[in-house]
């Protein structure tokens, strides 16, 4: 738990005492590729925070199409947290895109670090606006943005990502086709460099 420790001691500034009695509330899991880890009606339990690998969080319509909603690389955080904080049915998918090691973080754990630390309590309202402020970036670029804008704004959110996601995947994150982002790709190749 490298990322996640370091995480909690440096980001949320949590001393050596209090990591000691929070990280009895954490738990660990490994996650095969394609493995499943919340589907629609279930009730979110955890926050899953990428401790090694990459997830993704995802809806699929009545035509059985996937809508990618986001990427968790390592030490991001993917939850469903309308149905974590308000306890109802998930409407979305997480699964995991290449084998994962994941850090399950409870309603307990927030509640008890809030508690006791109040630099995490800080961190976590922080965190939790700026998770807010880029879905509402999300979704001004999906209504009003071009291809070529919401694609260079994907390469400035998950820059590590352009070589472990199929295309397909990158195109569902921005509302085209794989074949409009290949011609998004093909004019941008022949931009010259800024």
């Amino acid at each position: 738990m490298k990322n996640f420790t370091k995480y909690l001691k440096t980001k949320a500034q949590v001393s050596e005492e209090n990591f000691e009695l929070l990280i009895k509330k954490v738990t660990v899991k490994k996650i095969a590729k394609g493995t499943v880890i919340l589907r629609p009606e279930e009730v979110c339990k955890f926050s899953f925070f990428v401790e090694k690998g990459l997830l993704r969080s995802y809806t699929i319509n009545t035509s059985g199409k996937e809508h990618i909603l986001q990427f968790g690389s390592e030490n991001w955080i993917v939850a469903d947290r309308s149905s974590a904080f308000f306890n109802e049915p998930s409407e979305l998918f997480i699964d995991a895109i290449e084998d994962s090691e994941v850090v399950l973080i409870g309603a307990d754990f927030i509640e008890q670090a809030s508690e006791i630390s109040q630099y995490f309590r800080k961190y976590n309202q922080i965190a939790l606006q700026n998770h807010i402020r880029h879905q509402q970036k999300r979704i001004n670029l999906l209504l009003s943005a071009s291809a070529e804008t919401r694609y260079m704004n994907f390469i400035q959110l998950y820059p590590d990502l352009i070589s472990r996601v199929p295309q397909w995947m990158i195109a569902s994150y921005l509302g085209i086709t794989p074949e409009s982002l290949s011609r998004v790709r093909k004019e941008m190749a022949k931009k010259p460099l800024k």
